[in-house]
């Protein structure tokens, strides 16, 4: 097991290139079940969770090959997933609990293969994520379900039809799992009160690739109609908007001055505009965008409230609190997605900050400095919160169970150390 140590109390300076999404990239993978023929995917992080999910792919008869880099060396790796036929419907537990998004190959296995057994998932322990949303859904698509053991059972002995469905809750993987069953069912699918991530219209813009007819991808109301057979394609993954954020952070936190190169910032115009309220100079261009601050002069406490896209993503919620712990005034965080996102919160503490929590509400009050402390990773975006505490901190700190970082960020301690950071790994 590998931890961080850090030095902190050195401005970022530099530039950071960004990785392709993983939450895009994941599944797209899974996407490579619905047809036969080559599905080739480029930007493709290196990431733990990514070589997870090519194991699961491998249980299923999915033939996988990485070719490199891509162009330019930075810009990710070519990934090719070839399923000439489905040899196993099973998604064996020991791969499955170790990531949720495996769930995703619950609607491709079904719609091409007419079955599938997945084992209910695992993953961060960040708040309950039922799949209830994905199982109802595909229910009205004409699957028959059952749990058994562990595990999601799932037949559509005569095919899938397209259904008029409406989630009562916005979900991404269901909306993404839909999507992929939909694509292969007789007839059209409407999909109502859809997540609108720009994942779900990555996906949309591949699976259209590949040969299917969808619609409205990006709003709340998407329209499939089925198609009784898909291509390959060869698809390249949009830019982490999620990574762009959090190095946004990073620099802004330590009185920085770092440029993002590869991404697409306007995915992230709820943190920009945030940002720029604390005080932090954002310049966007078309596939970068500048983040700088005067290190002489704090940032401004500013209010946030998580929700879905378009809103402020959950998954940047505890790298702000962290750029919050040493702003000037007071911040109150609010996390409306998932019940058990603050368990951060006891180790950012651990460093200095002054945090109250009240039920799904934190309340920052900013600290002048922040003192280096062994802390401890909980999940994967409570461990980048630490990193980034971690550069601004007087002393050192050190950060245990960082594989969880592994799963989401890509050479994270080269990117940082390319801007100044002292940050190395050491295997315990």
């Amino acid at each position: 097991m590998d931890k961080l140590i850090m030095q902190g109390g050195q401005p970022l300076s530099g530039t950071i290139p960004i990785s392709g999404a993983k939450n895009a990239a994941l599944p797209l993978m899974t996407a490579s079940l619905l047809t036969s023929e080559p599905l080739i995917l480029r930007h493709v992080p290196h990431l733990a969770d990514i070589t997870t999910l090519a194991e699961v792919l491998g249980e299923h008869g999915a033939e996988l090959s990485l070719h490199g880099h891509g162009e330019g060396g930075e810009t990710g790796r070519v990934l090719s997933i070839t399923t000439p036929r489905i040899t196993n419907a099973v998604a064996p537990y020991e791969l499955v609990r170790k990531m949720r998004a495996s769930i995703l190959v619950l609607g491709p296995l079904l719609a091409r293969h007419g079955e599938a057994k997945v084992s209910l998932p695992g993953g961060c322990a960040i708040g309950t994520r039922p799949v209830d949303l994905h199982l109802k859904a595909l229910e009205q698509l004409g699957a028959t379900i059952t749990l058994e053991g562990g595990y999601i059972h799932a037949r559509a002995d005569n095919g899938l039809r397209g259904a008029h469905i409406r989630f009562p809750a916005i979900s991404v993987g269901a909306t993404e799992n839909l999507l992929m069953a939909a694509s292969l069912a007789e007839g059209e699918t409407i999909l109502e009160n859809a997540a609108r991530e720009p994942e779900i219209a990555d996906l949309a813009a591949c699976l259209n690739a590949m040969g299917a007819d969808i619609r409205g991808a990006g709003s709340e109301t998407i329209t499939v109609s089925g198609t009784t057979r898909l291509r390959g394609a060869d698809h390249r993954v949009i830019p982490d908007r999620i990574e762009t954020g959090t190095y946004a952070l990073a620099a802004a936190a330590t009185g920085g001055d770092v440029t993002l190169t590869g991404t697409r910032p306007e995915l992230i115009d709820s943190l920009t505009e945030l940002m720029q309220q604390a005080g932090v100079a954002v310049t966007v261009e078309k596939d970068s965008m500048r983040v700088c601050r005067d290190p002489d002069r704090p940032m401004e406490g500013v209010d946030m409230m998580t929700q879905p896209y378009p809103g402020f993503p959950t998954d940047l919620q505890a790298q702000f609190m962290a750029c919050m712990a040493t702003a000037q005034g007071a911040a109150m965080i609010s996390e409306t997605i998932f019940e058990n996102r603050f368990m951060h919160v006891p180790e950012l503490m651990r460093m200095g900050a002054n945090i109250n929590l009240h039920g799904g509400t934190a309340l920052v009050r900013g600290v002048k400095q922040l003192t280096g402390a062994p802390v401890m990773a909980t999940d994967l975006r409570a461990s980048v919160s630490l990193v980034i505490a971690g550069l601004i901190a007087k002393g050192e700190t050190e950060i245990n169970r960082v594989y969880h970082l592994d799963r989401g960020y890509e050479r994270i301690e080269d990117k940082l150390s390319a801007c100044g950071a002292s940050i190395r790994r050491e295997r315990v």
